[in-house]
């Protein structure tokens, strides 16, 4: 039977279906998505990335371009990847993939899992921070900051953190719920910054922009105008800055509740509303801020404020929570997976701890660029094993949901195809200072392919295979 617990209140007792498929009574039309996807990507990130690319040094005309290829390839993702698997299982991420990998495996990647979910669910919360902040005139720390300046700031993190935990405390509806009221509001604002950012500007032309972002550039860089990113390197960050959650399968949990695979267009509204125009919104901010107050530090709460006042604060701050809320449900899921005894609402208020831990540290957010790519290199590659196992297992002799069938613990063609790829790409990464974003994709598709084929060469009638033994 799914697991049940009662809310804080008197409200009715809410199931999440943990570990069994989500019935039919419990599905949702395409309508939650929407607003669920157009609030958790028009959020606390595009006020952190946007400016990255004006700090790399990437081109307009990289941007606009490149962000609408790589967006469109990771809505296709989610419509075609992940969300026909999810409506056919209706299972969560660590429930579909312990039937694979076996128990004691998963337990191990639902830690990798939980716990770099935490860390972006923090970056969040430091967002949303850096805003609250301003009415009390408290300063922020600096964009190279790694430690908190302030006690003031810390108590900032831990109330926000609190409040972000107990909404996705209760749930998913409570989390979809919050992300349609919040979602409109915070698309115009994003609208809205973007609009008085060209305006602070004083350009009236393409050519008069791309004057003026070379201008901005060349301060942020010290009199240089250096890029590392160019259109392929767009395209990848837009494609796979979300890859843990669309190839990496992770949303199979979100989209469990769809009626139709079809849900998955909804992604559509967080890709083009927050990973287009919000993303290019706030490079604009960034370079209305160099121009009006000679400062390329590209912290959140302030940048906002300067463009549009009171209404910037309100949406960092709330943008910071519709990002950080799905993000600790997923981290609670990941934990409650781990430890199956425990409810899913103790193991999101540990997740919302961690979150707010990691939060007191401004370098997760400040430094977000090269966490997603690392995490997507990390979390992703398993989603290739689910993909295999559903659409090829049989094609190729092996049964499918192989783990559950001989009741084994660990199952050694999953761990091997996925520690094989992750380890040679975190080897380049590290050692020899490759960009994580051309590594994403590789490593999936080599995970996919070696599970196949260790799977194949490992294969034994299903009798000659002992209960409990892993394979």
């Amino acid at each position: 039977m799914p697991q049940k617990y009662k809310p804080i209140d008197d409200s009715p007792v809410i199931e999440e279906f943990e570990s069994t498929p989500v019935p039919e009574r419990a599905q949702k039309g395409a309508k939650a998505f929407w607003g669920m996807y157009a609030g958790e990507h028009a959020a606390g990130t595009e006020f952190m990335i946007g400016p990255l690319f004006l700090l790399a040094g990437v081109s307009l005309q990289n941007i606009f371009w490149g962000l609408l290829l790589g967006n469109f390839l990771a809505v296709l993702s989610w419509r075609f990847i992940c969300a026909p698997i999810a409506t056919k299982a209706r299972l969560t991420l660590y429930c579909h993939l312990e039937k694979i990998a076996g128990k004691k495996l998963v337990k191990i990647y639902n830690l990798a899992n939980g716990v770099l979910f935490c860390f972006l669910a923090g970056a969040m919360i430091t967002v949303s921070a850096t805003a609250v902040g301003i009415p009390f005139n408290l300063e922020m720390p600096a964009f190279d900051a790694i430690y908190p300046n302030s006690a003031s700031f810390i108590m900032i993190v831990v109330a926000v953190g609190v409040v972000i935990s107990a909404v996705a405390g209760f749930g998913y509806n409570a989390v979809s719920r919050f992300a349609n009221i919040a979602a409109p509001w915070m698309v115009l604002v994003f609208l809205g910054c973007g609009i008085v950012a060209l305006k602070q500007l004083g350009v009236d032309s393409w050519a008069g922009l791309e004057a003026i972002w070379t201008e901005s550039i060349s301060f942020a860089q010290g009199g240089e105008v250096k890029t590392s990113m160019g259109f392929l390197e767009v395209v990848l960050f837009a494609w796979f800055c979300n890859a843990a959650m669309h190839v990496g399968m992770s949303d199979l949990s979100v989209f469990r509740y769809a009626k139709k695979a079809s849900s998955g267009w909804a992604t559509a509204g967080g890709m083009y509303v927050g990973h287009y125009m919000a993303w290019i919104a706030a490079a604009l901010m960034l370079a209305a801020q160099i121009k009006l107050t000679q400062s390329a530090d590209p912290v959140p709460g302030p940048m906002a404020f300067n463009v549009v006042g009171i209404a910037g604060i309100i949406c960092v701050v709330v943008a910071g929570w519709t990002t950080a809320n799905p993000t600790i449900y997923r981290a609670g899921l990941a934990f409650q997976a781990m430890l199956p005894g425990t409810s899913r609402l103790s193991m999101t208020l540990l997740a919302g701890g961690i979150a707010t831990t990691a939060a007191i540290f401004p370098a997760f957010a400040f430094k977000l660029l090269g966490f997603v790519g690392l995490y997507g290199t990390i979390l992703a590659p398993m989603g290739a094993v689910i993909f295999a196992d559903w659409y090829l297992s049989k094609r190729i002799g092996v049964t499918p949901f192989h783990a559950e069938a001989i009741g084994c613990g660990v199952n050694k063609s999953v761990l091997f195809a996925w520690l094989i790829p992750v380890t040679i790409s975190l080897y380049f990464i590290f050692a020899q200072g490759v960009t994580t974003w051309y590594f994403v994709f590789p490593a999936w598709f080599a995970c996919g392919v070696l599970f196949l084929v260790f799977s194949r060469l490992r294969g034994m009638p299903q009798s000659s295979v002992k209960k409990g033994e892993s394979v």
